[in-house]
């Protein structure tokens, strides 16, 4: 048998810290290495895994779809796009009206900060300390870590990092020339901290009153995560500009911008050869379909506040605080925090960082209570230090 880890490592970028497992199959919550050792996966693919691995809804989908039609460009139409569309316009916030669809959550904050810029006829974009929004040229300069940003300059100019959760500061950042504001509800990379509703309502106020476009970034909170199918449904809040994508379509690759009737763009200002090919589109609409159909929102909510208060019930004195909404929890811990994640790891238990010092679950919104009460079994032997 060969040794596929040998094997990985010989040909591909180093780019990712391996984790020494070779993953082979998933059900559910569940994932199985090559050795047939069960894992709880917290980590659903960095909340890819929505619905969970394997969905047998989105599998049909995807199957039935590939023996129908793989690739459609933007430049015919397609009825699997049409309905996707149609669905996405349906669910989300009031304000959003038009829909981009593409390949990751990168390439949507890609489209967003190009439609900000073309349709206010400004340069600048404010966006959050802490905040996270992906890895090429534009993305990566709305993204505030200096380890993912120094290697890589100059980055695109106009950009400024102003405290979250700090009106004052965020509106004395603003000019003449401010596009866009650009804020994750709740920041998932950057440690998983929420954002306060009067926090928002104020940032929405301000865009309104000097003619900026609010970019809410939704690429991990979205689609159920938070306990609500989109976080920004938290604090009522309609941006004019939403980035979707991770588990929009149960693990296949996808992303979208959603788009009020400010965003203004002609034809060939922007495009995608696969965004939008009907492969995804049907793995998308199963994916939303068992979504609604399964209550995942509400289970969301449900078994997040239940992992919270059996969690809150410990005495734990190396955890700082628990940050938790739906399931997507965070544990900060008073040191680093990679040496649990491992321990874990050895325990059938699959984490992620936020932070250097936070430890980051991100389940299947199908996870069970039983596979919950598992995960707090290990995570509170793992850190009763």
């Amino acid at each position: 048998m060969k040794n596929y880890q040998e094997i990985e490592d010989h040909y591909a970028l180093n780019l990712f810290a391996k984790r020494g497992l070779s993953i082979v199959k998933g059900e559910k919550a569940k994932i199985w290495d090559d050795s047939g050792k069960e894992y709880i996966d917290c980590t659903a693919g960095h909340g890819v895994a929505g619905v969970g691995h394997a969905n047998p809804d989105v599998a049909e989908a995807i199957s039935e779809q590939a023996r129908t039609l793989i690739t459609c460009t933007g430049s015919f139409y397609n009825p699997v796009r049409a309905q996707l569309m149609e669905k996405l316009v349906e669910i989300s916030p009031s304000t959003l009206s038009k829909v981009f669809l593409c390949n990751s959550g990168t390439e949507s904050i890609e489209a967003a900060l190009k439609f900000a810029r073309l349709s206010t006829g400004k340069e600048e974009f404010i966006t959050a300390m802490r905040g996270f929004h992906g890895r090429t040229f534009g993305a990566l300069s709305a993204t505030h870590n200096p380890k993912y940003r120094q290697d890589f300059e100059p980055l695109v100019p106009g950009f400024k990092f102003i405290p979250f959760n700090k009106f004052d500061q965020l509106e004395d950042a603003v000019t003449d020339n401010t596009a866009a504001i650009l804020l994750e509800i709740i920041q998932g990379e950057g440690g998983v901290h929420p954002g306060t509703k009067d926090y928002f309502l104020q940032t929405k106020e301000l865009c309104q009153e000097h003619g900026i476009f609010l970019i809410i970034d939704e690429v991990q909170t979205g689609f159920g995560r938070t306990g609500k199918l989109f976080a920004c449904e938290h604090f009522d809040i309609s941006p004019d500009i939403m980035c979707i994508s991770k588990a929009m379509a149960g693990g296949f690759p996808m992303g979208a911008v959603l788009c009020s009737d400010k965003v203004n763009i002609s034809t060939g200002k922007h495009g995608t050869t696969f965004g939008g090919n009907p492969l995804a589109c049907a793995a998308s609409l199963a994916t939303i379909n068992y979504i609604q159909e399964h209550n995942l929102v509400k289970e969301s909510f449900e078994k997040g506040t239940y992992f919270s208060e059996q969690f809150s019930k410990q005495d734990l004195p190396i955890v700082r605080e628990l940050r938790q909404i739906g399931l997507m929890i965070g544990i900060e811990l008073k040191e680093k925090s990679q040496k649990y994640i491992e321990a874990l790891q050895n325990e059938g238990i699959l984490v992620i960082a936020a932070g250097p010092t936070v430890i980051r679950l991100l389940p299947p919104l199908v996870i069970s209570y039983e596979e919950l009460d598992i995960v707090l079994e290990k995570l509170i032997s793992v850190l009763r230090v």
